[in-house]
């Protein structure tokens, strides 16, 4: 079974094939038979009860430099495709939450991945807040007092934007360090939205997980271990992929969210465990699939694909 697959993500062109998880559900599509079409986010629109797109159709190869070919620029229906694989980079704005808002009046007929209600519903570091006994100790507030009593209690912490991605903006502030009022006078300058606080977890020194779950179970994982004298592992900033396995923690903690996951239509979710705790449940964007596959995992990009054809053809 061919289906119309449309795209919307970042620009193709300057994506990393051997790290985008987009690329990889990209080129299994194409191994089933299924077409591509290309649209950046800004290209959507609602018209008279329409969702459109423009862009191109393409096609993948894992040719560096040399990895898409695009088709002549069009305006298409959506409503007339099979899948949209809502695969853009956040920050989770009011762009993003209006995307999901247009999405939704195609889904589920033309299945969008992931559920565009569910993924507005699910902010990563809110979302993980509904399950209770998983966090490490947690503050969400604008209230500069909260904050201040959280680390007189907790010493040793972590400031990130609420809404932030890949690591940035995320400072750990330790007991002695004389920043702690010039980083909130930051936060509170650049970002009307309440700040996260955490207690910071030792055990980041090990590693911060990365564990994907397809349709609710868990199918892979890497860590990702900080560059020496940073504390953010996220890869981008030097950090290091390695293979692991689950612990009986990390299963547990797969078993208590994956129902909820895979009821709320979120195919493809990637989330953080730090030691014994869940930090984050990514459903934007979620990435890794390259790198699980790379150290001798599943093929992650084959078993959402299995997921969806098999959705679609029921």
């Amino acid at each position: 079974m061919s289906l119309k697959v449309a795209i919307q993500m970042d620009p193709v062109e300057g994506i990393d094939i051997d790290a985008d998880s987009s690329f990889a559900l990209g080129l299994e599509a194409e191994a089933r038979g299924h077409q591509l079409f290309f649209y950046l986010p800004k290209h959507l629109s609602f018209k008279d009860g329409r969702v459109l797109a423009r862009g191109r159709a393409i096609s993948l190869r894992r040719e560096r430099g040399n990895h898409v070919t695009f088709g002549d620029e069009e305006v298409v229906d959506l409503s007339e495709f099979d899948v949209v694989l809502m695969r853009q980079d956040p920050p989770f704005d009011m762009a993003y939450i209006t995307a999901t808002h247009i999405l939704e009046h195609i889904h589920p007929k033309t299945l969008v991945v992931n559920d565009p209600a569910s993924v507005r519903n699910a902010p990563e570091k809110l979302f993980v807040t509904h399950f209770e006994g998983l966090l490490p100790p947690t503050l969400i507030t604008s209230d500069e007092e909260e904050i201040r009593a959280f680390r007189a209690e907790h010493k040793d912490i972590i400031l990130k934007p609420l809404y932030g991605n890949g690591g940035a903006g995320v400072f750990r502030v330790k007991p002695d360090d004389g920043n702690f009022q010039s980083l909130l006078e930051m936060f509170s300058l650049q970002f009307r939205e309440p700040l996260i606080a955490q207690a910071f977890v030792p055990d980041v020194a090990n590693g911060d997980k990365r564990i994907i779950l397809v349709d609710g179970e868990p199918a892979g994982a890497i860590n990702r271990i900080p560059a020496e004298g940073e504390t953010r592992s996220n890869l981008h900033v030097g950090g290091r992929a390695e293979a692991v396995d689950l612990t009986p923690r990390d299963r547990e903690i797969c078993a208590a969210i994956g129902p909820a996951l895979k009821e709320q239509g979120l195919i493809f979710v990637g989330i953080d465990v730090i030691g014994n705790f869940l930090t984050e449940i990514n459903v934007t964007s979620p990435t890794g699939i390259q790198e699980v596959r790379r150290f001798g995992g599943n093929d992650i990009a084959v078993l959402i694909w299995d997921v969806i054809d098999t959705k679609k053809s029921t």
